[in-house]
């Protein structure tokens, strides 16, 4: 699917949040990426072969003050 060079990653590997976004809903909370996947705002996907993948927000908050 995609055409960019060099090509992003397919839907099967595992960086593959890092293809480019083709469409974004904003109201509705998710971004088509050009391998196929639609990335939710929860971090859940959607594969193009219909395998979902759960929503994998890290747990502990990174970055804060203690």
């Amino acid at each position: 699917m995609c055409q960019h060079t060099p090509t992003c990653p397919t839907a099967e590997q595992p960086d593959r949040e890092a293809a480019k976004p083709l469409a974004r809903a904003e109201a509705q909370g998710w971004t088509l990426l050009c391998n196929g996947v639609l990335l939710f705002d929860d971090t859940g996907e959607l594969l193009p072969n219909g395998t979902i993948v759960a929503p994998h927000r890290p747990t502990v908050a990174t970055g804060a003050a203690a």
